[in-house]
């Protein structure tokens, strides 16, 4: 905790204020999985409307600064920040800064016959959090939905 918090002061201000904000955001959707129904975390991010985006270079730069932060901020929680947290912390992230993102949400079999499930979050072409590891999981949904 004490690493974290010295890796953290000595993050440049813009950096830092964000990585404040993915820990805090991280923090709450940590909440929402242990608390909320998985139906009306469902129902609360499909309800969300496509923000305008801005420009696609801004956009990009928005998008990397997003990711570093929820990566950042989750190696230093203490709380759980798996992919689901990181999934919803960088979608609510971005979609404060209007830039539109997808949330997928997959499943995989794995060696034991034990069914796995992952969160992966992509803006555009853009990867954003959990995508290394998207290819081995099925997409069962993603939010916005498709079309």
């Amino acid at each position: 905790m004490v690493r974290a918090l010295w890796r953290w002061a000595r993050l440049p201000a813009k950096d830092r204020w964000v990585t404040a904000e993915a820990a805090i955001a991280l923090a709450v959707s940590a909440a929402t999985v242990a608390l909320i129904p998985f139906r009306h975390i469902v129902a609360h991010v499909e309800a969300r409307q496509r923000p305008p985006s801005p420009a696609a270079a801004d956009a990009e730069q928005i998008v990397e600064q997003v990711r570093h932060a929820v990566g950042r901020a989750a190696k230093g929680a203490f709380w759980r920040a798996k992919c689901f947290e990181q999934g919803l912390a960088a979608y609510w992230m971005l979609h404060r800064r209007g830039v539109a993102s997808t949330l997928y949400y997959g499943v995989s079999k794995g060696t034991d016959d034990q069914l796995a499930a992952h969160v992966w979050v992509r803006a555009a072409a853009i990867d954003v959090v959990g995508c290394d590891i998207a290819g081995d999981y099925s997409e069962l949904i993603r939010f916005p939905a498709a079309g």
